[in-house]
């Protein structure tokens, strides 16, 4: 799905690298009333991270002892001084501090798969062999690794492996996985600020699929294979508790001394990175909502160094909704909740709006009498891929639609539970729509016709065919190994 997403995502981003850009398709390419709605879903989005990742950041320290006697609100104050003060320094700044945050995750996610690799074939300093014991039925949890079990799942017990509740289960999480790969699309905002964005942007939006693959999908397989599901860091930690984080815990079952601290201090950085990339997202997108009139003009105020400041700053005040610790573990459990609710299904209405917009971009294209020649990047999935990956997104919807009506143990909770439990999942959908019909009903914004959509604006001049030609002879000029590396990465 995000692999179709992307790549529609570049096609639309190189052609038309404008600020804002997720907002901008949807607004051009398929109606201006669900372009504000978009634009507002993705500002709360990374709006509503901010303080989520300033109390996740909060909330890692308290794995060291020392650090866990300190108030809570110091260590937001700390953490939220940090990340604005990133930010100030423009995206120069930004990309900086990405590009140091970015190694460090990546030296050690691939240590953590060299590393779950040994452990699982027995080489660790504590145990044997574990192999795929934990994906097993009625498997049995071991006890010679000391693991602090649930009572229902004891050293010696049987459980039912990993997949548990169901279909209904595995569709309950899709909120969670939305939430998590959020930022996936980032890429298409930096467009309107790349130097050359028809050369930089094809090989990050293909690598994109590639750090999926390989830093999501391959580590996550190895923490399954490393953490059964009954563990009770797992179990009673909440879904913000970098405690509880599955690397640390493969680590600590291994009885492997200072890594585990090692590991925290990745997922303290990988937290920073996140509450920054949403100050930058969240400015950007304010930014180009105003120079569309659809937010306050104001807010698309850039200074001299080409930041926009007042947006910025906007930013930075949500980001005082990390305080929210100082009320206690409950109040802050609530109201975080709450927050995560909102920015929940977000991702998955944007992706959905990429492809679709992409999908009426390439009707447009062709009925004003354009051809793909004269693109310098295309979707290698083409259109059916954008066909394929909103479909997805669609049913995405419709399984988390599902879940928040008939949760998990339906029949035992009450009609005040299960209302809670909807808008715990389902709280971004109500945000949307009142976003979409007061814009749409009030300026009577018309759905975007192929004939009447507009391919000039933001075009780049250097965007020309003779160009476009003169690239594709040299790239046919490429060796073998030189053309399909470029053509994968």
């Amino acid at each position: 799905m995000l692999f179709c997403t992307v790549q529609a995502l570049g096609e639309m981003a190189v052609i038309f690298p404008v600020a804002g850009s997720f907002a901008a398709y949807s607004t051009r390419f398929i109606d201006p009333a669900w372009g504000f709605a978009m634009g507002w879903n993705y500002a709360v989005l990374w709006l509503i991270v901010l303080p989520l990742e300033i109390v996740a950041a909060s909330i890692t320290v308290s794995f060291w002892p020392g650090a866990a006697d300190t108030n809570s609100a110091a260590w937001v104050t700390i953490f939220f001084v940090l990340i604005v003060s990133i930010n100030l320094f423009g995206v120069r700044g930004y990309g900086e501090a990405e590009f140091v945050f970015s190694i460090i995750k990546v030296i050690a996610v691939i240590g953590f798969i060299l590393l779950g690799i040994v452990l699982n074939c027995g080489g660790g300093p504590v145990g044997g062999y574990i192999g795929d014991r934990y994906w097993k039925p009625n498997s049995v949890l071991p006890d010679y690794q000391g693991y602090i079990q649930n009572p229902d799942a004891a050293p010696g017990s049987i459980v039912s492996g990993p997949f548990n509740n169901g279909f209904k289960g595995l569709c309950s999480v899709f909120v969670t996985a939305a939430f998590s790969f959020a930022g996936t699309e980032l890429v298409g905002l930096a467009a309107a600020e790349s130097d050359n964005p028809r050369k930089t942007l094809p090989t990050a939006i293909k690598q994109v699929f590639w750090r999926i693959l390989l830093f999501y999908m391959v580590s996550l397989t190895i923490v399954s294979l490393l953490v059964p599901y009954g563990d009770s860091r797992l179990l009673g930690a909440g879904s913000t508790d970098a405690k509880a984080s599955p690397f640390v815990i493969a680590i600590e079952n291994a009885s492997i001394s200072v890594l585990p601290s090692i590991m925290n201090v990745v997922v303290l950085i990988s937290v920073l990175s996140v509450g920054n990339s949403a100050v930058y997202g969240s400015s950007r997108t304010l930014a180009a909502l105003a120079e569309q009139n659809q937010a306050p003009r104001i807010l698309a105020y850039i200074d001299r160094k080409g930041r926009p400041i007042v947006s910025i700053g906007i930013a930075s005040v949500f980001g005082l909704l990390g305080y929210v610790v100082a009320g206690g573990p409950k109040t802050s459990s609530t109201a975080l909740n709450w927050l995560y609710s909102l920015a929940g299904l977000s991702s998955i209405f944007t992706w959905g709006s990429i492809c679709l917009a992409h999908i009426r971009f390439r009707a447009g294209w062709k009925k004003q009498g354009h051809s793909l020649d004269e693109l310098a990047f295309r979707s290698q999935v083409g259109v059916y891929g954008s066909w394929v990956g909103f479909i997805l997104n669609c049913l995405v919807l419709v399984a988390q639609f599902w879940t928040a009506i008939w949760p998990i143990g339906y029949g035992s909770l009450t009609s005040t539970e299960i209302a809670e439990s909807f808008f715990l999942a389902y709280l971004a959908a109500p945000v949307v729509l009142l976003c979409y019909f007061p814009y749409k009903f009030y300026f009577k914004t018309p759905f975007m016709r192929s004939h009447n959509m507009d391919l000039v604006t933001g075009r780049r001049e250097h965007d020309t065919a003779e160009l476009i030609e003169e690239e594709m002879m040299e790239k046919r000029s490429w060796p073998m190994w030189k053309r399909a590396y470029k053509y994968v990465c």
